[in-house]
């Protein structure tokens, strides 16, 4: 029998990939330590946003499903607060996981650190400076809750010691005294681990017609931008200017927020344009699988999503990031990446940009692939040394 629990808490689509890289090197290397408990608060409740990662990543099927589904913030992170203290209380574990940014980040954190349980955030020190953001809002204070804060980039870590977290704190670890580490990235460990078994397993260049085609790969799923109409509609007046001139695919996998947002266009002329636009693909939510294959051989990315920053860097594709900020600046730093925004006039010129000029720099920024064996490494010390006490 394993000598220590620890609870896992998730709920969104990147949580279940991220944690797929931890209860993977669990099983192989710490399974004689660790007995891992998963907690799904649902927060991604279509099966085309959970259920399928799970299967597909070989993910444990979760210990606990809560249905949390859709809401405002406050019903979300109040219902997730009060049914993970239940768990909390009747499980005891030694330590709690979360990841990101998400109110399931927010609320396991919160719960887990007033009942005086460890925390470990996983993608600690993440800053965009956006406080509009209800992501920035609870990544801040998740690491302000936490005792192991394990950051996947060099900027990460000094965005918290500018905070007042100490670099070089030593055992023994409290929420007090947090610990912090420089670890990489797990999407990293992913996208290794993962990739040939995707190309083998997924058809989706087939599906879609775009084998041995040039296209790009669009994601659109912040509130930012599908909750404000004019935001959105300027980016899709964007996209389908600039394919029917360039004559380009664009696949964009439709997150659900974005497909109930788009049909409020329908009072302009948007929405005709679009459907008649023979360039513009919409399609459902994807798999891991398919999006990593999609994301490895597409001629560029555009998302305002973090993630997908993130795996155009791992598989070398320019990135047009739909935002006014970015929490990996590295990328754009390196000129990997373009903010710009929702602005259509940016849009066209950072696309245009990088296709005459690609981004040549690619430094080592998000670690060996071996960031989830480090993090327990450092976990299961930490468990040791609080059973010798």
């Amino acid at each position: 029998m394993a000598k220590h629990k620890i609870i896992t808490i998730i709920g969104a689509r990147p949580q279940f990939i991220k944690a797929s890289a931890i209860s993977r090197c669990i099983k192989n290397n710490y399974s004689e330590q660790i007995r891992e408990v998963i907690v799904n608060s649902g927060q991604h409740y279509d099966d085309l946003m959970s259920k399928v990662f799970f299967n597909e990543l070989e993910i444990p099927e979760p210990d606990y499903d809560l249905g949390v589904g859709s809401g405002s913030h406050a019903y979300q992170t109040g219902v997730m607060l009060q049914r993970i203290e239940d768990i909390l209380i009747e499980e005891k574990p030694g330590l709690v996981i979360v990841y990101g940014d998400t109110n399931t980040t927010m609320a396991g954190a919160l719960a887990a650190v007033k009942l005086h349980i460890p925390v470990a955030h996983i993608e600690a020190g993440l800053r965009s400076f956006n406080k509009s953001m209800p992501e920035e809002i609870n990544r801040v204070a998740c690491d302000h809750m936490s005792t192991f804060l394990f950051t996947p980039t060099l900027t990460g870590l000094t965005n918290l010691v500018l905070e007042g977290f100490d670099p070089d704190a030593k055992p023994d670890y409290t929420v007090d005294n947090p610990a912090l580490f420089h670890c990489g990235d797990i999407m990293f460990d992913n996208a290794l681990f993962f990739l040939d078994l995707a190309e083998k397993k997924s058809n989706i260049l087939q599906a879609l017609d775009v084998s041995g085609k040039d296209y790009i790969l669009c994601t659109i799923h912040r509130e930012n931008n599908t909750d404000d109409t004019a935001r959105l509609q300027h980016i899709l007046q964007a996209l389908d200017s600039i394919s029917r001139e360039k004559q380009f695919d664009f696949i964009i996998p439709l997150h659900p927020r974005t497909a109930k947002a788009m049909p409020q266009l329908t009072k302009s002329s948007v929405m005709d344009n679009l459907a008649k636009n023979p360039y513009l693909k919409f399609i459902s939510p994807l798999s891991y699988f398919d999006m990593l294959v999609l994301e490895n051989h597409c001629k560029m990315i555009m998302t305002d999503s973090g993630g997908v920053q993130k795996e155009s860097y791992f598989f070398r594709k320019p990135c047009l990031v739909l935002r006014s900020e970015s929490e990996w600046i590295e990328l754009v730093e390196t000129g990997h990446a373009v903010l710009a925004d929702a602005n259509p006039e940016k849009i066209r010129e950072s696309f245009l940009h990088f296709m005459e000029h690609p981004p040549v720099n690619h430094p080592s920024l998000f670690g060996d692939g071996k960031a989830a064996e480090f993090i327990l490494h450092e976990l299961v010390k930490f468990l040791d040394g609080s059973l010798q006490e």
